[in-house]
């Protein structure tokens, strides 16, 4: 099992560090966090793109080769949908990322159209998956594939029924975690971590539980998303905003 796998079975859950940048994954590496992961929408909006693929793999992928070259932390990438429209383009991304020595990736089971996010179909994504798997060959073992499930995310009304029967398929195809954005409700987490031997990923919302809460729920893994990036830029508007109304800079010095 590698290190960065047997993070995801200690007996405190993992708490990733999301970053978008050199700078930001420095800062997590300096308060000591065990793992990062990439946000692939902060880094989207860092470049002036919206979240679901907009920017291309090659600029995401410049952006992840100068984070890993930056710190020794393992990294995880949040890869969305593939970041191709073929599984052979899927899997040399993935490859690259081997290649480089990220540590895991994140791959979902929702797409971007337009302005829309959709939930693929159960057993097309199944499919895909189990393709994924195969052209990976012996590579498969040296990536920890996260598997993201968004009923709940697109609040769906049969969220945790659609997410136990879609975990049912990501445990056949031996995943080697589950990922489930939006899901907050204490009862829904204990629900879905007892159902299923997979470490599983919770996001940051408002309604979160606290991680004492989450651990006692069964939860492996705690990630933020953007929601720090759009932290970051929320307080940068105000000390903007200050140093305007104030005509002083000794805002940036307290």
């Amino acid at each position: 099992m590698s290190s960065f796998k047997q993070l995801h079975h200690g007996e405190e859950p993992l708490l990733l560090g999301n970053v978008w940048n050199v700078e930001s994954a420095r800062v997590y590496e300096k308060l000591g966090y065990k793992a990062l992961a990439t946000s692939s929408s902060a880094v989207a909006l860092s470049l002036g793109y919206e979240d679901g693929e907009q920017m291309s793999f090659e600029e995401y992928f410049y952006i992840i080769k100068r984070i890993k070259g930056s710190v020794s932390t393992p990294l995880s990438v949040d890869l969305e949908s593939g970041y191709g429209s073929d599984i052979d383009t899927i899997v040399s991304n993935i490859l690259k990322l081997i290649e480089i020595g990220v540590s895991g990736i994140n791959i979902e089971d929702s797409y971007v159209t337009g302005m829309t996010r959709k939930l693929t179909d159960r057993n097309v994504f199944h499919e895909k998956l189990k393709d994924i798997f195969i052209k990976l060959g012996e590579n498969r073992d040296q990536i920890f594939i996260n598997v993201r499930t968004d009923p709940f995310l697109l609040k769906m009304e049969n969220a945790l029924e659609e997410t136990l029967e879609r975990i049912k398929l990501f445990e056949e195809l031996k995943a080697d975690g589950v990922f489930v954005p939006g899901m907050t409700s204490e009862n829904a987490i204990r629900t879905i971590t007892e159902a299923t031997y997979l470490p599983v990923n919770v996001m940051c919302l408002p309604d979160l539980p606290d991680f004492d809460t989450l651990k006692k729920s069964g939860v492996k893994r705690i990630t933020s998303g953007a929601f720090m990036y759009r932290h970051i830029y929320r307080e940068l508007e105000k000390a903007g905003q200050t140093i305007t109304d104030e005509k002083s800079f000794s805002k940036l010095f307290i």
